[in-house]
């Protein structure tokens, strides 16, 4: 096996012990592999192992590298960068959009939705540690959000979406985790079909998972270290 397979299959496997550790079925769990600044052979490489969804951060970067991979028909592409309002009509041509925190960005999206495509699949992103430099909704305001982009055409709200702040303290980020989860929960109070929380990476993945997450965002521990971009 390849390096990028070893590494996929370890992180399934690490994603797989902590759903069972917490009494959960390891199915119960996706895994988003976040290929971000790594180039299109390496995507390809982690495909051929069977990862099928693949997150990036930067749309332009993205497009060029879906153009290249354009043979694999079945890959699920999922933004999940902060997203700009003239970047839209492109980011409306994924799969799905993770990042939507402001009901504009959501019209926009459902306005420039290809009608023919299926519905584009949205997280409601939340700013669950409060830091003024992150993107996303405050938390008492996410199922209020998610309600009103769920009455937009051509757009299906699947869940949560968040990135909490780095932190060595595992009560910090479970706490902010549990955050997380009580905006999907009060999503489903609030009559949404949601069926995803991404929350967890590769240092945190087992915490969010005893927290409810039904994806993890994982980049490094398949990856590798994270290349430099200078056009960021």
């Amino acid at each position: 096996m390849g390096h990028y397979e070893n590494a996929w299959q370890a992180v399934l496997r690490r994603v797989a012990a902590a759903a069972t550790a917490c009494g959960r079925t390891p199915g119960s769990v996706q895994l988003l592999a976040v290929s971000k600044t790594f180039p299109a052979e390496a995507v390809r490489a982690v495909y051929a192992a069977g990862q099928r969804a693949f997150g990036e951060n930067y749309v332009q970067e993205a497009l060029a590298k879906r153009a290249a991979l354009a043979d694999l028909t079945d890959v699920a592409w999922h933004l999940i960068g902060p997203l700009q309002s003239n970047k839209t009509a492109q980011a409306a041509t994924f799969d799905w959009v993770e990042t939507v925190d402001r009901l504009k960005i959501a019209q926009r999206l459902s306005a420039q939705r290809d009608p023919a495509l299926p519905s584009l699949s949205v997280c409601i992103e939340v700013n669950a540690s409060g830091e003024a430099s992150k993107s996303g909704v405050a938390p008492v305001d996410a199922a209020a959000l998610a309600k009103a982009v769920a009455a937009l055409p051509n757009l299906r709200v699947r869940g949560i979406m968040g990135i909490p702040a780095p932190t060595a303290d595992a009560s910090v980020a479970r706490g902010q985790f549990r955050a997380l989860a009580s905006c999907y929960t009060a999503c489903r109070d609030a009559g949404l079909a949601v069926d995803t929380l991404s929350m967890g990476m590769s240092a945190d993945l087992e915490i969010a998972v005893a927290e409810g997450a039904t994806q993890v965002r994982v980049g490094t521990a398949i990856f590798g270290a994270r290349q430099r971009r200078d056009d960021a």
